[in-house]
């Protein structure tokens, strides 16, 4: 199996200790607003890339931050005329929510930063100590300078660099470039705890590898998030942690996931093309969204729009349809016993390129395409014996949840089959135009029929919760 490596821009082949152990961490949310659908591409992404991971026999130990301290938190607490934990309580909540929904379930354990302070000052008392790290009357600041690898990851020359998102202004650092690894409390208003330093927080950079460190060690295989944040939010952790190891590298392998654009745009919470993942699934099955995310490569850009999600439910009702006439296969006695050799050699083939296309830096998209080249070419093959389809549904069935996907089939309501039964007689005698109006009734119900050479098959309609033509309405 090989990953690329965004650090040092290459493919790298992933080496596993006699136990097979692996440990991952993956930047999780700052807990004051909703996720949007960009932030769910992420934690999609890496559920399938811990899902692969588990299904070739890795004893992963996944571990996600959850950011409940930071400066937006207070913000909005103010704003609003809350206590932060007010409002870091029910984002969290909801924030679960959402990932239960997503089926999101790889994660072995979710550390919020507030519970890990402890962790956190050892880390910053420890930065002082070796000289990399000091303290004005503001906070404690680490020294950017003093890591001569300070950039590389983000391939950025430190003498051109300018002070970044959430690199704190204090006219008593030494260079504009020092970022906060303790704040120091100036209001009483503020979440504060007591160090060595003052009364205060911990900056953002430093809660990651404090967690890191206290559940995966200082230095550790796999280090995933979203491109933007490799600088300066991954830097100042590579920094950080290499600084207290005096060890290279921090991670094996940095993995990052290309960002969402909404219709060929930026997503800006500002805009009128922001989209909370919750009010995403208001309208849409889960699947639709996890469809989506994958589509593309993890490293890839997506862009979003209305076409991108009817293409999305398209191909999962395609699939849903084919699940149902091979359970259509199961459940008849007309057909041949026989396995042909044929269908044989197709699900060894679908087999050998669906892991073949993961084992090459998680290629989703190339996998989903060996999926629907199968499910074509064993459509020409119909009807199928009980054990074809036997065959043919298991292996489905197991990359359907590696995948992650939720492609249940329902039971058919008898009002539902009994109009479709008459369906089929109208379409018997060639009263297409009677039969026409059965089907817009069965779609009324909120299902769906599907024709083909070996019949009819009912889907139940799950995919789009509320039929709308678009997102913004």
């Amino acid at each position: 199996m090989v990953i690329f490596d965004s650090l040092s821009g290459n493919k790298k082949k992933l080496f596993l200790s006699k136990k097979r152990r692996l440990k991952m961490f993956v930047c999780g949310p700052t807990v004051y607003n909703y996720i949007h659908i960009g932030n769910a591409r992420s934690y999609l992404v890496f559920d399938v890339i811990a899902r692969w991971l588990k299904y070739k026999g890795v004893n992963l130990k996944y571990v996600q931050n959850i950011t409940d301290v930071d400066d937006k938190i207070i913000n909005r607490a103010r704003e609003e005329k809350k206590q932060p934990k007010e409002i870091t309580s029910f984002f969290l909540k909801k924030y679960l929510e959402t990932m239960k929904k997503l089926n999101i379930s790889s994660i072995n354990a979710y550390i919020k930063a507030s519970k890990e302070i402890p962790a956190i000052i050892s880390q910053v008392k420890r930065l002082v100590e070796k000289g990399y790290a000091y303290e004005t009357e503001n906070g404690v600041y680490f020294e950017v300078r003093k890591f001569k690898k300070y950039g590389l990851l983000s391939g950025q020359n430190l003498e051109e660099l300018r002070p970044g998102w959430r690199i704190e202004e204090d006219p008593k650092k030494h260079d504009p470039l020092d970022f906060a690894v303790w704040k120091k409390k100036k209001d009483s208003s503020e979440p504060s705890w007591k160090s060595p330093f003052g009364e205060g927080r911990p900056g953002w950079h430093i809660e990651d590898t404090a967690i890191a460190e206290k559940y995966l060690g200082l230095q550790y295989d796999i280090h995933g998030g979203g491109v933007d944040l490799k600088f300066p939010h991954h830097e100042a952790e590579i920094a950080q942690a290499e600084a207290l190891s005096g060890k290279h590298p921090f991670v094996s392998i940095w993995m990052h996931n290309g960002l969402i654009n909404v219709n060929g745009e930026k997503m800006a919470k500002s805009g009128d093309n922001f989209i909370t993942a919750a009010d995403f699934l208001k309208k849409f099955h889960p699947d639709v969204l996890r469809f989506i995310s994958i589509s593309s490569h993890y490293r890839s850009p997506l862009n979003f729009n209305e076409e991108t999600i009817k293409q999305a439910i398209s191909s999962l009702f395609s699939i849903k349809s084919f699940l149902a006439r091979l359970s259509s296969f199961l459940n008849s006695d007309k057909n041949k016993k026989e396995e042909r050799v044929k269908v044989k050699s197709l699900i060894s083939s679908l087999l050998k390129d669906f892991k073949k296309n993961m084992d090459d830096d998680f290629n989703t998209p190339r996998s989903l395409a060996s999926v629907f080249s199968f499910i074509n070419t064993l459509s020409g093959l119909f009807p199928l014996s009980k054990l074809e389809a036997k065959a043919a549904f298991s292996v489905l069935t197991d990359i359907f949840s590696i995948l992650g996907f939720n492609l249940k089939l329902h039971p058919i309501p008898e009002k539902i089959k009994e109009i479709t039964e008459a369906r089929e007689v109208l379409r018997t005698v060639h009263n297409f135009a009677k039969a026409d109006e059965l089907r817009k009734k069965i779609e009324s119900l909120g299902y769906k029929i599907e024709d083909g050479k070996t019949g009819a098959v009912i889907i139940k309609n799950d995919l789009e919760i509320i039929l709308q033509p678009s997102l913004s309405e």
